[in-house]
């Protein structure tokens, strides 16, 4: 890790600590407060929940102090007057659809026409493109994409990403953690790449939300709200396939999956689960694993420290990967994944029959 890497993520989690409680004032004031009003939520008193608002003002003032420093820097290259515009307008939508969203609710409709808006500026403004996808039945390993396709698979994705954080956003610390730990294994893949503005961009974003996470872990003073959870989904799918991570490599579709498995995992079942219940797509409900592990008898912090720990199995198998790059090593991470599933439901199930003997 650079010195530069260093300063600018202790930076990010010293500005996004320090400014996280005035944002929890502010939240209150404006009335950005989450009321328990029905069984989905485990929180049993008003809590604010704008808090991604501080986490957002910190990436923003360390990367201005750090093109303000040095405009050698590496962030300085970053095509500011270009490309990335395209990016600065999709995470502004995103970020003000968020802020007006935890303020006075939104239909689910509305906030995914915005979802779309922001990931196409993304696509077309700053072309961020998913190029090509494993395809082990070519010679070369993978299927290039032509244009429209890519731009059509790259929208799903961001979109995709974007709301799957969002609905892991359900206990203390949970989208928090699982984002940090996604950052820190995109950062280490990217420096393996020797991908030096991804890997800056990611560190910043892994300090900036370690420094809400104090606030925000079990028990919570603060929620990142619809702000944070879904510009930490947003960026986490740029990132994820921007840079040298899009690489035409038989292998390279699988590490943004890996670092983002807990989300998308969780997410697909969501989605499968309400088709064939014939319910809403968009519909929220109580049936997220983390629901269902608190169901069986986990506490709130055992199942999101429990969660952690899937996300950094497959955040470490995805930078083993990318330095071995041998796909083996992902039937060895499914297999401990459904090990460890197993272990902690029969841990759980212990815990819920000694639960009920007490009774």
């Amino acid at each position: 890790m650079s010195r530069e890497s260093c300063i600018s993520c202790v930076l990010a989690f010293l500005v996004s600590f320090f400014v996280t409680p005035w944002v929890r004032k502010i939240a209150f004031s404006i009335g950005a407060v989450d009321i328990p009003k029905d069984e989905r939520r485990v929180h049993k008193k008003p809590m604010a929940r704008i808090g991604g608002l501080a986490i957002i003002i910190s990436i923003v003032i360390t990367l201005l102090i750090n093109i303000g420093f040095d405009k050698s820097s590496i962030l300085w290259s970053f095509d500011i007057g270009n490309k990335a515009w395209g990016i600065v307008l999709g995470c502004s939508i995103v970020v003000i659809m968020g802020i007006l969203d935890d303020i006075k609710p939104k239909g689910a409709k509305l906030k995914l026409f915005f979802q779309v808006i922001a990931a196409l500026m993304v696509v077309l403004l700053s072309d961020v493109r998913v190029r090509a996808i494993s395809n082990p039945f070519s010679e070369s390993g993978v299927l290039i994409l032509n244009y429209y396709v890519s731009c059509l698979v790259t929208t799903v994705w961001i979109v995709g990403i974007t709301n799957a954080i969002n609905l892991i956003d359900g206990l203390d610390g949970l989208a928090a953690g699982v984002s940090t730990i996604s950052y820190i294994s995109i950062f280490f893949v990217s420096m393996i790449l020797r991908d030096a503005r991804t890997s800056m961009m990611a560190i910043v974003m892994a300090g900036a939300v370690l420094g809400f996470l104090p606030y925000n872990f079990n028990p919570a003073k603060i929620f990142m709200g619809d702000t944070g959870s879904t510009f930490l989904g947003f960026t986490l799918a740029i990132i994820s396939v921007s840079g040298r991570l899009k690489a035409y490599t038989a292998i390279s579709i699988v590490i943004p999956v890996l670092i983002l498995g807990v989300p998308l995992f969780d997410t697909t079942f969501a989605i499968l689960r309400r088709l064939f219940s014939g319910r809403p797509i968009m519909e929220a409900d109580r049936g997220h694993i983390h629901h269902k592990l608190m169901d069986r008898g986990l506490s709130q912090r055992q199942v999101v420290l429990l969660m952690y720990l899937m996300s950094a199995v497959l955040g470490v198998s995805a930078i083993w990967i990318t330095e071995i790059r041998h796909i083996s090593i992902l039937i060895a991470v499914v297999i401990f994944l459904v090990i460890l599933l197993a272990v902690s439901k029969l841990v759980a199930d212990v815990l819920k029959i000694r639960h009920n003997d007490k009774k």
